[in-house]
């Protein structure tokens, strides 16, 4: 031990007990000798810590007496947080520093590990809500409608905005059909009113207080596209994810905050929207405003014969995690990212780029190409040479009666703004899900991990019906039922899936 204790083995038989709290001044004595630090200790005795000062440092529980100073962990702010208070300094116009005072000022005075997190409260307003408050808010036209679709059990709503032609792709994701490249095209500096203003501080406030992740990367926005089933074609410029998360992010939790009080909003109940996306032509006009996104798949591996099926696609989905910034606490398919560069912001432009490092970061564990985790130091993340085994095994392998990526439908997100590739990953050769299938492991970014069998078709049903399902994950998972059952009859009983818009 680090350090040796002289203490009384009836005293330890009464905190043991929980009769007595262990001295405070022995605490100190002890985090040493179990080589752990106070606040670990604070948890392992339920000693509530004390509160946190400021974004600099967090003092930790140890009452000061005559012989025993206070002790300080230092807490550093992250450079995603440094990211932000600087990009709140320059977009409100404030004085350098100012943004930190401010977050600073909103974040103390918390317990800084509450029993529960605001996105754990947010969570509880289902999509329902969500998509009849957006209904109310904003008026469709010109065959712009959100998606919906029939099941056996029921309609099902969502707040994709799509159109037929966009619907039902089937369109291999691959070079010749991929057409997504990066323009040079110009950012105006952002700018932050009062409204927004403080809105971001709240933001920066409540990641910081509540430990979310928040980092910042480059995204890719996009200026305009052309998508059917010949193909896609598209430009896309690049953006920071602060600009993301500090502006259009914030839609989402502006809505659910208001539909306690006011489930029907109209414009002018929502200040943020109303400045960001207030109707429909500043939703499709993509080219003057930020318009982030992403790729996010179902996906479908085959399993041989068993005494339980004839043999199947095993199909996985997700609860997202506490600790991520966006779809807190939601279902969605797996892998889900945001479709932006890794290292080569032109060659990383294509969909199928996002959809293959996020395979491999969210369902086979390559935490370096994780760019929330750290940056990366590798000049192509993604070379043959360093790929798990099991993308690996899938590399050498490209022929779709292997394997495919496909991009199965397409549509604007009304609650974010987002554009939305869903899209299927299907795995038809057998032989992967006995060498690999005990590698498919999710990341940090997942509370935990379902499997389905694509043959339970009543049980699938109930899941597509769960309200917990964040609405471009439904519209992935419905449209991969639909193409699915092109793909494999043999091996799927899935629900019967109309669409509608």
């Amino acid at each position: 031990m680090a350090a040796q204790l002289q203490i009384d083995r009836t005293t330890v038989a009464r905190w043991e007990r929980g009769e007595v709290a262990p001295a405070l001044w022995v605490r100190p004595m002890l985090a040493e000798a179990l080589q752990v630090t106070l606040a670990d200790l604070a948890d392992l005795l339920a000693v509530e810590p004390a509160p946190s000062g400021s974004l600099e440092h967090t003092a930790r529980g140890v009452e000061s007496g005559p012989h025993q100073p206070s002790t300080v962990e230092h807490r550093p702010i992250s450079p995603g947080m440094h990211a932000a208070l600087r990009w709140i300094d320059d977009a409100a116009g404030l004085a350098p520093g100012e943004a930190k005072q401010r977050v600073e000022a909103l974040s103390q005075g918390g317990d800084p590990r509450p029993q529960v997190l605001p996105q754990v409260v947010r969570a509880d307003v289902g999509r329902r809500e969500i998509v009849a408050a957006l209904a109310s808010y904003y008026e469709f036209r010109d065959g712009w409608q959100p998606y919906t679709a029939r099941t056996e059990l029921g309609t099902l709503s969502t707040s994709i905005l799509t159109r037929p032609d966009w619907l039902d792709l089937a369109l291999p994701i691959g070079e010749e059909v991929d057409g997504l490249r990066l323009d040079a095209a110009p950012v105006a500096r952002p700018t932050l009113d009062d409204v927004g203003r403080d809105a971001a501080l709240q933001r920066a406030a409540e990641v910081e207080r509540f430990g979310t992740t928040m980092v910042n990367r480059d995204l890719y926005r996009l200026i305009d596209l052309t998508i059917s089933r010949a193909g896609m074609k598209g430009r896309l410029a690049q953006a920071d994810f602060i600009h993301y998360a500090l502006t259009l992010d914030l839609l989402e939790n502006e809505l659910v905050d208001a539909i306690a009080t006011n489930p029907r909003p109209r414009p002018g109940d929502l200040p943020l929207r109303d400045r960001y996306l207030p109707d429909l032509s500043a939703v499709l006009d993509v080219g003057t405003r930020l318009c982030a996104g992403g790729a996010l798949a179902l996906t479908a591996i085959a399993r041989p014969k068993t005494w339980r099926h004839d043999g199947d696609y095993l199909l996985l989905i997700q609860e997202r995690s506490n600790q991520v910034l966006n779809g807190s606490r939601r279902l969605s398919v797996i892998p889900k990212g945001f479709h932006g560069p890794l290292v080569d912001v032109a060659d990383d432009a294509p969909i199928g780029a996002t959809l293959a490092r996020e395979m491999e970061e969210e369902l086979f564990g390559r935490a370096d190409v994780d760019s929330t985790v750290s940056e990366s130091r590798q000049a192509d993340p993604m070379h043959f040479s360093r790929l798990s085994e099991p993308m690996a095994w899938l590399m050498e392998r490209a022929d779709e009666r292997t394997w495919r990526m496909e991009c199965t439908g397409f549509g604007y997100n009304l609650l974010t703004g987002n554009y939305e590739f869903a899209s299927l990953v299907v795995i038809d050769d057998e032989e992967w899900w006995a060498r690999f299938g005990g590698q498919i492991e999710a990341n940090w970014e997942s509370n935990n991990l379902r499997r389905y069998s694509s043959r339970d078709r009543f049980l699938l049903d109930t899941l597509a019906h769960e309200p917990a399902w964040s609405t471009e994950g439904l519209f992935a998972l419905l449209q991969g039922f639909r193409r699915l059952t092109e793909i494999g009859p043999e091996r799927v009983d899935l629900p019967r899936v109309e669409w509608g818009t």
